[in-house]
């Protein structure tokens, strides 16, 4: 059988082009998930992997999608090798277990950690260039209410009001009411 394997970073990424690109590959199940490919708790990957038996083949779009690192993917490739599956790569082509393909796995890997890592080098140059030189920078997302429109809320529960039905009179989340009052 042949089994896709397709990856987004973040909610609000995409799977359709993945998707369709391992639906053209004629693989028989894809396996899709939302999650950072920096951790190695990946659930469906997980799961896949579990389902795999001799003879498969998994296969993926990009290398990235597969593993973000070149120990990872090694270790990957050759636990799959071992149980003699296939691995295929669209943008690669089927990695063989062979030195060669060995080589080219190891080298490419390698790359698509270079890769990763001067991403997070030029994000965290970024924001430091933005703490230096830019006064009102703010990392993480900025609040949408003040703390004394927060505090003013939360004055009506002295009134008898329930977090609730404040929250339904100021627009304020009913989590932002209740982790402010804990703290309060």
């Amino acid at each position: 059988m042949k089994y896709g394997y397709a990856r987004v970073s973040t909610m609000g990424q995409n799977l359709d082009t993945q998707i369709e690109q391992l639906k053209q590959a004629d693989c028989d199940k894809i396996y899709s998930e939302k999650f950072t490919g920096t951790t190695t708790d990946r659930p469906k990957f997980k799961l896949l992997l579990k389902k795999l038996k001799p003879g498969d083949t998994l296969i993926v779009t990009k290398l990235d999608r597969f593993a973000r690192n070149t120990i990872g993917a090694l270790s990957i490739t050759k636990e799959l090798f071992a149980r003699n599956i296939k691995v295929t790569i669209l943008n690669m082509g089927t990695i063989e277990d062979t030195p060669t393909g060995n080589l080219m796995l190891m080298m490419l890997s390698a790359f698509a950690q270079f890769e990763r890592d001067m991403i997070v080098t030029r994000t965290q140059e970024g924001k430091e260039a933005a703490r230096m030189n830019n006064p009102l920078y703010h990392e993480g997302r900025r609040q949408k209410y003040t703390d004394q429109q927060i505090e003013g809320a939360l004055k009506d529960v002295e009134k008898g009001l329930t977090i609730q039905e404040i929250s339904l009179k100021t627009g304020i989340s009913i989590s932002t009411l209740r982790r402010r009052a804990v703290k309060a």
